[in-house]
Protein backbone atom coordinates (compact mmCIF):
# COMPACT_ATOMS: atom_id res chain seq x y z
CA UNK A 1 0.00 0.00 0.00
CA UNK A 2 1.29 3.61 -1.00
CA UNK A 3 1.81 6.33 1.51
CA UNK A 4 -0.92 7.87 -0.47
CA UNK A 5 -3.21 5.24 -0.07
CA UNK A 6 -2.73 4.56 3.89
CA UNK A 7 -2.89 8.93 3.95
CA UNK A 8 -6.38 8.83 2.18
CA UNK A 9 -7.33 6.04 5.02
CA UNK A 10 -6.12 7.77 8.28
CA UNK A 11 -8.05 10.82 6.82
CA UNK A 12 -11.14 8.23 6.59
CA UNK A 13 -10.88 6.70 9.59
CA UNK A 14 -10.23 9.65 11.35
CA UNK A 15 -13.80 11.58 10.25
CA UNK A 16 -15.52 8.17 11.24
CA UNK A 17 -13.90 8.11 14.47
CA UNK A 18 -14.93 11.44 15.20
CA UNK A 19 -18.95 10.65 13.83
CA UNK A 20 -18.62 7.36 16.27
CA UNK A 21 -18.93 10.49 19.55
CA UNK A 22 -15.13 11.60 19.45
CA UNK A 23 -13.84 8.85 22.03
CA UNK A 24 -10.30 8.72 20.77
CA UNK A 25 -10.28 12.60 20.60
CA UNK A 26 -11.47 13.27 24.15
CA UNK A 27 -9.65 10.37 25.38
CA UNK A 28 -6.52 12.10 24.35
CA UNK A 29 -7.60 15.44 25.64
CA UNK A 30 -8.14 13.46 29.41
CA UNK A 31 -4.37 12.18 28.97
CA UNK A 32 -3.04 15.08 27.82
CA UNK A 33 -3.67 17.10 30.92
CA UNK A 34 -0.74 16.68 33.41
CA UNK A 35 -1.66 18.17 36.64
CA UNK A 36 -0.16 16.88 39.53
CA UNK A 37 -2.35 16.61 42.95
CA UNK A 38 -0.62 16.54 46.18
CA UNK A 39 -1.52 14.51 48.88
CA UNK A 40 -0.04 11.42 48.31
CA UNK A 41 -2.20 8.31 49.21
CA UNK A 42 -4.06 9.28 52.16
CA UNK A 43 -7.39 11.55 52.16
CA UNK A 44 -11.00 10.66 51.01
CA UNK A 45 -11.98 9.06 54.60
CA UNK A 46 -15.41 9.55 53.87
CA UNK A 47 -18.07 10.78 55.68
CA UNK A 48 -20.55 9.17 57.45
CA UNK A 49 -24.56 10.01 58.17
CA UNK A 50 -27.99 8.39 58.00
CA UNK A 51 -30.28 8.01 55.56
CA UNK A 52 -29.64 8.38 51.67
CA UNK A 53 -25.85 8.69 50.71
CA UNK A 54 -25.92 12.54 49.42
CA UNK A 55 -24.20 12.40 45.68
CA UNK A 56 -22.58 15.40 44.08
CA UNK A 57 -22.59 14.66 40.22
CA UNK A 58 -19.66 17.24 38.58
CA UNK A 59 -20.21 17.40 35.32
CA UNK A 60 -19.34 20.22 32.39
CA UNK A 61 -22.87 21.77 32.09
CA UNK A 62 -21.72 25.57 30.57
CA UNK A 63 -18.85 24.73 28.99
CA UNK A 64 -17.50 26.93 26.10
CA UNK A 65 -16.62 23.57 24.40
CA UNK A 66 -19.65 22.42 21.98
CA UNK A 67 -19.19 19.03 23.17
CA UNK A 68 -19.59 19.19 26.96
CA UNK A 69 -22.92 19.77 26.93
CA UNK A 70 -23.63 16.25 25.18
CA UNK A 71 -20.97 14.74 27.52
CA UNK A 72 -22.21 16.06 30.87
CA UNK A 73 -26.33 15.37 29.91
CA UNK A 74 -25.05 11.35 29.07
CA UNK A 75 -23.26 11.12 32.11
CA UNK A 76 -26.20 12.50 34.00
CA UNK A 77 -28.40 10.46 32.48
CA UNK A 78 -26.29 7.25 33.54
CA UNK A 79 -26.12 8.44 36.64
CA UNK A 80 -29.52 9.18 37.12
CA UNK A 81 -29.79 5.45 35.90
CA UNK A 82 -27.41 3.83 38.42
CA UNK A 83 -29.73 5.68 41.36
CA UNK A 84 -32.81 4.22 39.73
CA UNK A 85 -31.46 0.93 39.89
CA UNK A 86 -30.65 1.39 43.68
CA UNK A 87 -33.60 1.41 44.56
CA UNK A 88 -35.85 4.45 46.60
CA UNK A 89 -33.26 5.80 49.69
CA UNK A 90 -30.31 4.41 48.63
CA UNK A 91 -29.02 7.83 47.57
CA UNK A 92 -29.45 11.78 46.83
CA UNK A 93 -28.08 12.91 43.50
CA UNK A 94 -26.99 16.55 43.34
CA UNK A 95 -25.93 17.79 40.19
CA UNK A 96 -23.44 20.97 39.84
CA UNK A 97 -22.25 22.30 36.71
CA UNK A 98 -18.46 23.28 36.27
CA UNK A 99 -18.04 24.60 32.72
CA UNK A 100 -15.60 22.66 31.97
CA UNK A 101 -12.45 24.44 33.28
CA UNK A 102 -10.94 23.81 36.91
CA UNK A 103 -12.37 27.28 38.84
CA UNK A 104 -15.78 26.08 37.76
CA UNK A 105 -14.78 22.87 38.73
CA UNK A 106 -13.79 24.35 42.14
CA UNK A 107 -16.78 26.30 43.15
CA UNK A 108 -18.43 23.21 42.17
CA UNK A 109 -16.76 21.22 44.58
CA UNK A 110 -17.25 23.69 47.12
CA UNK A 111 -20.58 24.37 46.80
CA UNK A 112 -21.29 20.59 47.26
CA UNK A 113 -18.97 20.17 50.36
CA UNK A 114 -21.10 23.00 52.09
CA UNK A 115 -24.10 21.65 51.45
CA UNK A 116 -23.55 17.68 52.83
CA UNK A 117 -21.97 16.16 49.56
CA UNK A 118 -20.46 12.75 51.15
CA UNK A 119 -19.18 11.97 47.83
CA UNK A 120 -18.11 13.62 44.42
CA UNK A 121 -18.90 11.92 41.29
CA UNK A 122 -16.82 13.59 38.24
CA UNK A 123 -15.94 15.96 37.10
CA UNK A 124 -14.45 15.36 33.66
CA UNK A 125 -11.32 16.81 32.65
CA UNK A 126 -8.37 15.98 34.19
CA UNK A 127 -7.45 19.44 35.58
CA UNK A 128 -10.73 19.87 36.61
CA UNK A 129 -10.45 16.89 38.64
CA UNK A 130 -7.29 18.04 40.52
CA UNK A 131 -8.86 21.16 40.97
CA UNK A 132 -11.97 19.57 42.27
CA UNK A 133 -9.83 17.43 44.62
CA UNK A 134 -7.94 20.45 46.02
CA UNK A 135 -11.14 22.46 46.78
CA UNK A 136 -12.40 18.83 48.88
CA UNK A 137 -9.43 17.83 50.18
CA UNK A 138 -9.87 19.27 54.18
CA UNK A 139 -13.59 17.47 54.33
CA UNK A 140 -12.94 13.58 53.77
CA UNK A 141 -15.44 13.64 51.29
CA UNK A 142 -13.62 11.15 48.27
CA UNK A 143 -13.99 12.93 44.34
CA UNK A 144 -14.21 9.70 41.98
CA UNK A 145 -13.56 11.69 38.91
CA UNK A 146 -14.15 10.61 35.13
CA UNK A 147 -10.65 11.20 33.82
CA UNK A 148 -7.74 8.62 32.99
CA UNK A 149 -5.11 10.56 33.54
CA UNK A 150 -2.95 8.33 36.87
CA UNK A 151 -0.71 12.14 37.31
CA UNK A 152 -3.99 13.40 39.56
CA UNK A 153 -4.30 9.91 41.38
CA UNK A 154 -4.19 10.14 44.88
CA UNK A 155 -5.07 11.61 47.57
CA UNK A 156 -8.99 11.76 48.15
CA UNK A 157 -8.88 11.78 44.50
CA UNK A 158 -9.35 8.76 42.43
CA UNK A 159 -9.65 8.22 38.06
CA UNK A 160 -12.90 5.81 36.94
CA UNK A 161 -11.15 6.14 33.64
CA UNK A 162 -9.62 3.11 31.97
CA UNK A 163 -5.79 4.52 32.19
CA UNK A 164 -2.96 3.64 29.80
CA UNK A 165 -0.98 1.74 32.60
CA UNK A 166 -3.78 -0.73 33.02
CA UNK A 167 -4.52 -1.53 29.16
CA UNK A 168 -0.47 -1.93 29.07
CA UNK A 169 0.03 -4.00 32.02
CA UNK A 170 -2.80 -6.46 30.50
CA UNK A 171 -1.30 -6.91 27.43
CA UNK A 172 2.60 -7.00 27.94
CA UNK A 173 1.20 -9.79 31.15
CA UNK A 174 -0.65 -11.57 27.97
CA UNK A 175 2.40 -11.03 25.45
CA UNK A 176 4.92 -12.39 27.66
CA UNK A 177 3.19 -15.52 28.29
CA UNK A 178 2.99 -16.12 24.15
CA UNK A 179 6.69 -15.31 23.99
CA UNK A 180 6.92 -11.94 23.55
CA UNK A 181 8.77 -10.32 26.44
CA UNK A 182 11.49 -7.71 24.41
CA UNK A 183 9.34 -5.04 24.18
CA UNK A 184 10.37 -1.71 22.15
CA UNK A 185 8.05 1.25 22.59
CA UNK A 186 7.18 3.92 19.68
CA UNK A 187 5.17 6.99 20.80
CA UNK A 188 4.79 10.22 19.23
CA UNK A 189 6.75 13.17 21.06
CA UNK A 190 3.72 15.17 22.48
CA UNK A 191 2.68 15.04 26.34
CA UNK A 192 0.18 12.99 25.50
CA UNK A 193 2.63 10.52 23.90
CA UNK A 194 5.24 10.97 26.76
CA UNK A 195 2.52 9.97 29.28
CA UNK A 196 1.57 7.12 27.26
CA UNK A 197 5.53 5.82 27.17
CA UNK A 198 6.17 6.20 30.84
CA UNK A 199 2.94 3.87 31.53
CA UNK A 200 4.16 1.51 29.56
CA UNK A 201 7.41 1.41 31.61
CA UNK A 202 6.08 1.64 34.50
CA UNK A 203 3.51 -1.38 33.77
CA UNK A 204 6.26 -3.97 32.35
CA UNK A 205 7.30 -3.84 36.30
CA UNK A 206 6.34 -7.40 37.05
CA UNK A 207 4.58 -8.59 33.72
CA UNK A 208 7.06 -10.51 32.70
CA UNK A 209 8.15 -8.30 29.77
CA UNK A 210 11.10 -5.72 29.81
CA UNK A 211 10.88 -2.49 27.25
CA UNK A 212 13.93 -2.93 25.22
CA UNK A 213 13.91 0.82 24.47
CA UNK A 214 11.76 4.10 23.52
CA UNK A 215 11.44 5.75 19.98
CA UNK A 216 9.27 8.99 19.81
CA UNK A 217 8.17 10.34 16.56
CA UNK A 218 6.57 14.08 15.43
CA UNK A 219 3.63 13.69 15.80
CA UNK A 220 3.12 14.40 11.45
CA UNK A 221 2.90 11.95 8.31
CA UNK A 222 6.78 13.46 7.53
CA UNK A 223 7.78 12.45 11.26
CA UNK A 224 6.38 8.90 11.18
CA UNK A 225 8.14 8.70 7.96
CA UNK A 226 11.69 9.71 9.46
CA UNK A 227 11.33 7.74 12.34
CA UNK A 228 10.63 4.45 10.77
CA UNK A 229 14.39 3.60 10.37
CA UNK A 230 15.48 4.00 13.50
CA UNK A 231 12.30 1.94 15.17
CA UNK A 232 13.37 -0.73 12.89
CA UNK A 233 16.93 -0.82 13.57
CA UNK A 234 16.42 -0.68 17.17
CA UNK A 235 13.96 -3.54 17.10
CA UNK A 236 16.70 -5.58 15.34
CA UNK A 237 19.24 -4.13 17.30
CA UNK A 238 17.81 -5.31 21.14
CA UNK A 239 16.31 -8.27 20.02
CA UNK A 240 12.82 -7.23 20.55
CA UNK A 241 10.04 -9.72 19.30
CA UNK A 242 7.28 -6.76 19.86
CA UNK A 243 6.69 -3.57 19.55
CA UNK A 244 3.95 -1.10 21.49
CA UNK A 245 2.21 1.49 18.94
CA UNK A 246 0.74 3.87 20.98
CA UNK A 247 -1.20 5.61 18.55
CA UNK A 248 -4.70 5.81 17.97
CA UNK A 249 -7.01 5.09 14.35
CA UNK A 250 -7.84 8.31 14.47
CA UNK A 251 -4.35 9.89 14.56
CA UNK A 252 -0.66 8.33 13.76
CA UNK A 253 -1.53 4.82 13.89
CA UNK A 254 -2.89 3.69 10.55
CA UNK A 255 0.34 5.16 9.10
CA UNK A 256 2.91 3.84 11.72
CA UNK A 257 1.54 0.23 11.31
CA UNK A 258 1.40 0.17 7.71
CA UNK A 259 4.98 2.00 7.12
CA UNK A 260 6.62 -0.55 9.96
CA UNK A 261 5.10 -3.51 8.20
CA UNK A 262 6.71 -2.40 5.19
CA UNK A 263 10.23 -2.23 6.73
CA UNK A 264 10.01 -5.52 7.52
CA UNK A 265 8.60 -4.73 11.37
CA UNK A 266 5.64 -6.57 12.59
CA UNK A 267 3.59 -9.56 11.56
CA UNK A 268 5.25 -13.06 13.64
CA UNK A 269 8.81 -11.55 14.35
CA UNK A 270 8.00 -8.67 15.87
CA UNK A 271 4.74 -8.50 17.30
CA UNK A 272 2.58 -5.66 17.44
CA UNK A 273 0.72 -4.33 20.77
CA UNK A 274 -1.88 -1.53 20.66
CA UNK A 275 -2.00 0.91 23.70
CA UNK A 276 -5.29 2.13 22.45
CA UNK A 277 -9.03 0.36 21.04
CA UNK A 278 -8.32 -0.83 17.37
CA UNK A 279 -12.02 -1.55 16.93
CA UNK A 280 -13.29 2.08 16.64
CA UNK A 281 -14.02 2.81 13.87
CA UNK A 282 -15.03 -0.55 12.99
CA UNK A 283 -13.05 -0.56 9.46
CA UNK A 284 -10.06 -0.22 11.22
CA UNK A 285 -9.80 -3.61 11.23
CA UNK A 286 -8.94 -3.75 7.52
CA UNK A 287 -5.50 -2.22 8.36
CA UNK A 288 -3.05 -4.50 6.88
CA UNK A 289 -0.70 -3.26 9.89
CA UNK A 290 -2.94 -4.29 12.12
CA UNK A 291 -2.93 -7.89 11.19
CA UNK A 292 -1.89 -10.54 13.42
CA UNK A 293 -1.53 -7.54 16.58
CA UNK A 294 -2.61 -7.38 20.12
CA UNK A 295 -5.07 -5.19 21.80
CA UNK A 296 -7.52 -4.88 24.59
CA UNK A 297 -10.41 -3.82 24.93
CA UNK A 298 -13.36 -4.68 28.06
CA UNK A 299 -15.94 -7.26 28.12
CA UNK A 300 -18.30 -6.70 25.53
CA UNK A 301 -21.72 -8.40 27.17
CA UNK A 302 -21.94 -5.50 29.84
CA UNK A 303 -21.48 -2.47 27.48
CA UNK A 304 -24.17 -4.00 25.44
CA UNK A 305 -26.37 -4.32 28.26
CA UNK A 306 -25.81 -0.70 29.23
CA UNK A 307 -26.15 0.98 26.17
CA UNK A 308 -30.03 -1.12 25.72
CA UNK A 309 -30.81 0.03 28.87
CA UNK A 310 -29.74 3.33 28.49
CA UNK A 311 -31.02 3.78 25.30
CA UNK A 312 -34.58 2.61 26.47
CA UNK A 313 -34.40 5.08 29.31
CA UNK A 314 -33.82 8.22 27.10
CA UNK A 315 -34.45 7.65 23.97
CA UNK A 316 -30.77 7.98 22.46
CA UNK A 317 -27.53 6.10 22.86
CA UNK A 318 -25.10 7.12 25.96
CA UNK A 319 -21.55 8.58 25.08
CA UNK A 320 -18.77 6.04 25.31
CA UNK A 321 -18.11 7.95 28.84
CA UNK A 322 -21.20 7.71 30.02
CA UNK A 323 -20.63 4.42 31.70
CA UNK A 324 -18.01 5.96 34.00
CA UNK A 325 -20.85 7.41 35.64
CA UNK A 326 -22.85 4.24 36.01
CA UNK A 327 -20.03 2.61 37.64
CA UNK A 328 -19.18 5.43 40.13
CA UNK A 329 -23.10 5.25 41.41
CA UNK A 330 -22.92 1.66 41.42
CA UNK A 331 -19.78 0.97 43.67
CA UNK A 332 -21.09 3.99 45.96
CA UNK A 333 -24.59 2.40 45.98
CA UNK A 334 -22.77 -1.15 46.73
CA UNK A 335 -21.22 0.22 49.72
CA UNK A 336 -24.17 2.29 50.97
CA UNK A 337 -26.15 -0.84 50.74
CA UNK A 338 -24.20 -2.37 52.90
CA UNK A 339 -24.34 0.20 55.59
CA UNK A 340 -21.26 1.36 54.94
CA UNK A 341 -19.47 4.91 54.91
CA UNK A 342 -18.12 5.68 51.22
CA UNK A 343 -14.91 6.65 51.95
CA UNK A 344 -10.72 5.25 51.46
CA UNK A 345 -11.54 1.86 53.27
CA UNK A 346 -15.05 0.91 51.37
CA UNK A 347 -13.91 2.19 48.12
CA UNK A 348 -10.63 -0.03 48.13
CA UNK A 349 -12.28 -3.33 48.53
CA UNK A 350 -9.99 -5.80 47.02
CA UNK A 351 -13.07 -7.39 45.93
CA UNK A 352 -14.04 -4.32 43.94
CA UNK A 353 -16.96 -3.72 42.31
CA UNK A 354 -19.24 -4.62 39.07
CA UNK A 355 -19.24 -2.60 35.90
CA UNK A 356 -20.82 -1.31 32.68
CA UNK A 357 -17.65 -3.05 31.56
CA UNK A 358 -17.03 -5.90 33.35
CA UNK A 359 -15.39 -5.66 37.15
CA UNK A 360 -12.98 -3.15 38.34
CA UNK A 361 -11.68 -2.11 41.68
CA UNK A 362 -10.54 0.99 42.76
CA UNK A 363 -6.60 1.28 44.43
CA UNK A 364 -5.25 2.92 47.60
CA UNK A 365 -3.33 5.48 44.95
CA UNK A 366 -6.72 6.51 43.17
CA UNK A 367 -5.77 4.83 40.23
CA UNK A 368 -8.16 2.14 38.88
CA UNK A 369 -7.56 -1.48 37.66
CA UNK A 370 -10.56 -2.77 35.19
CA UNK A 371 -10.83 -6.37 33.43
CA UNK A 372 -10.21 -6.14 30.11
CA UNK A 373 -9.75 -9.17 27.63
CA UNK A 374 -7.16 -9.26 25.35
CA UNK A 375 -8.03 -9.23 21.27
CA UNK A 376 -5.91 -10.28 18.12
CA UNK A 377 -6.87 -9.34 14.37
CA UNK A 378 -6.91 -12.10 12.53
CA UNK A 379 -7.92 -11.81 8.95
CA UNK A 380 -9.44 -8.63 9.46
CA UNK A 381 -11.51 -9.76 12.17
CA UNK A 382 -11.15 -9.91 15.94
CA UNK A 383 -10.65 -12.67 17.58
CA UNK A 384 -10.67 -12.81 21.61
CA UNK A 385 -7.65 -14.63 22.52
CA UNK A 386 -7.56 -13.64 26.52
CA UNK A 387 -11.47 -13.34 27.60
CA UNK A 388 -12.02 -10.55 30.43
CA UNK A 389 -11.64 -12.55 33.98
CA UNK A 390 -14.86 -11.91 35.97
CA UNK A 391 -12.95 -11.00 39.42
CA UNK A 392 -10.07 -8.93 40.50
CA UNK A 393 -9.90 -10.80 43.75
CA UNK A 394 -7.07 -12.56 42.84
CA UNK A 395 -4.95 -10.56 40.88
Amino acid sequence: MSITSVRSLWVSLAGRARKAAGLALLSGALAACNVALPGGGSGGAGVSGSGATEVALLVPYGSSRGTDAGVARSLENAARLAAADLGAGAVNLTVYPTQGTPGGAAGAASQAVAAGAQVILGPLYADNAAAAGVAAAGSNVPVLSFSNNTSIAGGNVWVLGNTFENTAERLLTYAARQGRNRVLVTHNDQTAGQIAQAAIVRAAQGSGAQVTGSVAYDLSQQGIVSAVPTIAAQARATNSNAVFLTGNTSGDLPVMAQLLTEAGIGGEEFRFLGLTRWDIPAEAVQLPGLQGGYFALPDPAPGQQFAARYAAANGDNPHPLAGLAYDGMAAIGAIARNGGTVGRSTLTNRAGFAGTNGVFRLRADGTIQRALAVAQIVNRQIQVVSPAPNSLAGS
